[in-house]
């Protein structure tokens, strides 16, 4: 079977507020879908799929996750993947139901190397400690452990030190993603999306020190010409494809979607040797500012 996974919203009640959230105002416009609809996805997702991530919103508020977890294993799932903000894994317990339940993979998301960054960003105090404490907790347990940092205004000039703090609690593998400028992020663009040409010194650092550290380490909606001498660190070219199940319709290839709709290549691309392998920025980061930043890479 070729490698495939389902991408599960679960619902998008969450226990941050995060500035740049692309889901929006999700959280009020839609109830929580019941067991029986996630199980009969899930059930349906194993024809094709030998991967699932449960993800939302926050996947840790639902009081069946772990019954959900446990339906994977049964179905067979090799990979079964819990996206979160890391919070709830604080508790010892918790991590140890979750593995329990057939858990194998655990992607929180880190967004400061600090409190006071992170929890700026999140708009929930004490969250910085408590998903740093549950990284700690499950890598203390032999789980693989991967992250995600949402790269922003306030961020940018910090993701080394964000990628350090990552290789002490000795994650297996961090990414850094350009925060996609829609949901609450579209809405506070202004003071959440950088320009890439700022960002580009301090990525390259970043992904230098993982390694140096012989960590796995990727960006995501980046453009090779960005980052320039790290082209390898690019994510899309290894993500798995992947179907979307959330509350506004089925994406059912996450990999042409993003191709055809959700990224934008400029006037200049053409004349770069990574032309067929880059898939661009977000669509809405050219629209605000154009394409002169993104110079080919040229044989």
């Amino acid at each position: 079977m070729k490698s495939f996974r389902i991408d599960l919203k679960v619902g998008f009640s969450c226990n941050n507020y995060c500035r740049f959230c692309v889901q929006g105002d999700k959280r009020s416009r839609f109830a929580p879908p019941s067991t029986d609809k996630l199980k009969h996805e899930i059930k349906k997702g194993k024809e094709i799929a030998d991967g699932i991530v449960f993800t939302g919103g926050e996947p840790t508020l639902r009081k069946d996750l772990f019954h959900l977890i446990e339906y994977a294993r049964e179905l067979g799932y090799k990979t079964i993947q819990i996206q979160t903000n890391g919070r709830m894994f604080a508790s010892k317990k918790y991590c140890l139901d979750a593995i329990s339940a057939g858990a194998t993979e655990f992607s929180p998301a880190l967004h400061g190397h600090k409190s006071e960054l992170h929890d700026y960003l999140t708009r929930a105090p004490g969250s910085f400690k408590q998903t740093c404490r549950g990284i700690i907790n499950l890598k203390s347990l032999g789980q693989r452990v991967i992250t995600n940092s949402v790269i922003t205004k306030s961020n940018f000039r910090h993701l080394s030190q964000i990628a350090l703090l990552l290789i002490a609690m000795e994650v297996d593998q961090f990414q850094f993603a350009f925060v996609h400028p829609v949901g609450r992020a579209g809405e506070n663009f202004p003071s959440i999306v950088p320009r890439m040409e700022m960002i580009s010194p301090y990525v390259k650092e970043a992904l230098g020190i993982g390694k140096l550290y012989g960590k796995p380490v990727f960006t995501e909606a980046i453009p090779p010409c960005i980052i320039k001498g790290f082209e390898d660190c690019i994510s899309e070219r290894i993500i798995p494809e992947t179907k979307v199940i959330d509350a506004e319709g089925i994406i059912e290839n996450y990999s042409e979607y993003r191709l055809k709709e959700g990224k934008k290549k400029g006037p200049d691309c053409p004349r770069c040797k990574f032309f067929t392998t880059c898939e661009g920025p977000w669509k809405e980061y050219p629209e605000k500012f154009g394409f002169d930043e993104m110079k080919p890479i040229e044989e």
